[in-house]
């Protein structure tokens, strides 16, 4: 599998607040980046898969919610997690 256990651990431990901290939006927004980043590669090698391609879209969707969360009631949290992740240009 592409995501295992310690690698899970390294990015709650990198963008939350510990490794256990797996509820704050930093690290949930951490974790969608990094398995969406994941499902674009497949998606390049294997176009017809839609099926992938739709649960890439609802990913992207629940990424966007949370973004919107943090910038509506933290403006710094939000700029931190975006400029660590390099999701703006």
């Amino acid at each position: 599998m592409y995501l295992d256990a310690a690698k899970k651990q390294e990015i709650f431990e990198k963008y939350g607040k510990s490794n256990t901290d797996t509820g704050s939006p930093e690290s949930q927004i951490a974790l969608f980046s990094y398995r969406i980043s994941h499902l674009t590669e497949h998606l390049k090698l294997h176009r017809k898969d839609y099926t992938t391609e739709r649960s890439l879209t609802k990913l992207v969707g629940k990424r966007r919610a949370l973004l919107d969360y943090l910038k509506r009631n933290d403006i710094e949290r939000y700029r931190n997690i975006v400029k660590e992740l390099g999701l703006r240009k």
